[in-house]
């Protein structure tokens, strides 16, 4: 996947005719984070992937299709990727390596929504908080989480969900170190 969205990016970089200077003027995204996005080296960041989607003029779902369909989208209990297909971290370290991004939707083409399953681990209080334009659903599917919205923080629980707007800087957390827990994110971001 990884090397999936860096060729896209090239390639729609390419097409409008644009350099690696250009497209991070447009976005402000910095140039070496974009030539690593492109060499596969570096899973970007969902707010990252929007800065460069809105400066290419597509929609987030671009960089994160399969082969296309317009059949409905259907992921099997158990055939979830290995791995995680999107990182909110920007590199080791990050204050957001502790959420992994699975999607369930990434062969939907034209859709309008992205939808994941997460899995959050603990993170220190004070992480660093994210945000871009849209909206976002969280459902929790298991253990507790703690949503930081704003100067707001609210606990989560399994069966507990909570829909906002993601341009107010949230952060999202298990609730104690070593605990783990499961969600389902829909994100929603215009273009």
């Amino acid at each position: 996947m990884t090397e999936n969205i860096g060729y896209k990016l090239r390639r729609l970089r390419e097409d409008n005719n644009m350099s690696v200077s250009d497209i991070s003027s447009q976005s402000g995204v910095h140039p070496s984070q974009i030539e690593s996005i492109e060499k596969g080296e570096l899973i970007p960041s969902v707010a990252t992937l929007v800065k460069l989607s809105r400066s290419l003029g597509v929609r987030l779902g671009t960089f994160l299709d399969g082969m296309e369909s317009t059949e409905p989208a259907v992921t099997q209990n158990g055939s979830q990727a290995p791995r995680p297909t999107i990182n909110l971290a920007e590199g080791k370290g990050s204050d957001m390596e502790h959420l992994k991004f699975y999607a369930l939707a990434q062969n939907k083409a034209d859709r309008n929504m992205e939808p994941f399953i997460v899995n959050v681990e603990y993170t220190v209080p004070d992480a660093k908080p994210s945000n871009h334009e849209g909206e976002e659903f969280l459902y929790v599917l298991n253990g507790d989480v703690e949503l930081a919205y704003g100067q707001e923080k609210y606990m989560l629980h399994p069966g507990d969900s909570i829909y906002f707007d993601s341009i107010v800087p949230h952060s999202l957390s298990s609730t104690e170190p070593g605990a783990k827990a499961r969600i389902l994110a829909v994100v929603y971001t215009p273009y």
